[in-house]
C-alpha cells in the first residue's frame, strides 16, 4: 500500500511539473512579472495581467542570451512591464536587448514593441504579422518573412518557422538549437489546459495539421514553451493535439 502511494505522488509530480522544476531559479522583479532561468542562456518572462470575467492570468514570453546580448520574444503584457524587464535585464544581468520577434499579433505578444522600437532594437515577424499589425494601426516590426528565417546571435543560431495557421493564422515558432528550447506559444497549451482558450482568430481546421507538423519537426526539444502557465516537453504539443481531437 505505501509503495502505490508512493507511486502514484511521484507521478503526480511529474504531470504538474512537466518533468521540470517550475520554481527553480525564479526571479522576481516586481508584483507583475518574473524571470524564470531555463538554462545558462535562457529565461522564460512571465508577466500578469486581468482579463474581465476571467481575472488575473500570466502570459509567457522568452529571452536568449549570448555574451550580454539577448533577442527577445513576445513582449511582457504591457509597454511599462517592457521597460521594466529590458531595463532589468540591462541593470542586473549586464544585457543589452539588440532583436525582437513576437509569435502573432495579439497583445499578449506585442503591446511591448512600440517601447522597443522607442530604443531603437529592432524586429523581425512573419510578413502575415506584419499585414496585420497594419491593418489593426498597431507598431509594426521591421523585417518580415514568409516560410522560415535563420538569425544569428553571435555564434549561436536562432531559427523561426511558419507551420501554418493554428491559435492564430500568422503564429510561429522559435527553435533555438544549442539550447533545444521550442517556444511555441499560443498554438501549445500547458498540461493543465482542459480546452483551447481563446479561440476568436483561430483557424480550427488547420490547427491539427499545424501541430503536427511541429511535433514531427522537433523531436529533439526538450522544453517547450506554451504562450501561457508553465512549460514542460513535447508532451505539451501532444495534450494540444488531444485538445483539438475533442
Amino acid at each position: 500500500m505505501k509503495i502505490r502511494v508512493f507511486i502514484l505522488i511521484l507521478i503526480s509530480s511529474l504531470i504538474c511539473l512537466g518533468g521540470f522544476s517550475q520554481s527553480t531559479n525564479r526571479i522576481k522583479i516586481n508584483d507583475d512579472i518574473e524571470l524564470i532561468q531555463l538554462s545558462e542562456n535562457a529565461y522564460l518572462h512571465v508577466s500578469y495581467s486581468e482579463a474581465p470575467g476571467f481575472g488575473r492570468f500570466p502570459s509567457n514570453g522568452f529571452v536568449f542570451i549570448q555574451n550580454q546580448k539577448a533577442f527577445l520574444f513576445d513582449t511582457p503584457v504591457t509597454f511599462l512591464l517592457t521597460q521594466i524587464l529590458v531595463s532589468w535585464l540591462h541593470d542586473s544581468l549586464h544585457v543589452s536587448v539588440v532583436g525582437f520577434v513576437p509569435n502573432h499579433w495579439h497583445n499578449d505578444c506585442m503591446s511591448g514593441m512600440g517601447y522597443l522600437q522607442s530604443t531603437g532594437i529592432k524586429s523581425w515577424a512573419n510578413q502575415m504579422t506584419i499585414d496585420k499589425a497594419i491593418a489593426e494601426n498597431l507598431p509594426v516590426p521591421d523585417v518580415g518573412f514568409t516560410d522560415s528565417l535563420i538569425l544569428n546571435l553571435d555564434d549561436k543560431i536562432i531559427k523561426c518557422f511558419y507551420f501554418g495557421a493554428a491559435h492564430s493564422l500568422d503564429n510561429i515558432v522559435v527553435w533555438i538549437p544549442s539550447e533545444k528550447i521550442l517556444f511555441a506559444g499560443c498554438m501549445a497549451k500547458e498540461i493543465y489546459s482542459k480546452n483551447l482558450g481563446n479561440t476568436v482568430d483561430s483557424d480550427l481546421q488547420q490547427y491539427p495539421s499545424t501541430i503536427a507538423k511541429v511535433i514531427a519537426h522537433f523531436p529533439d526539444a526538450e522544453i517547450v514553451i506554451p504562450g501561457h502557465g508553465s512549460f514542460g516537453g513535447i508532451e505539451l504539443l501532444k495534450h494540444t493535439q488531444k485538445l483539438l481531437e475533442k
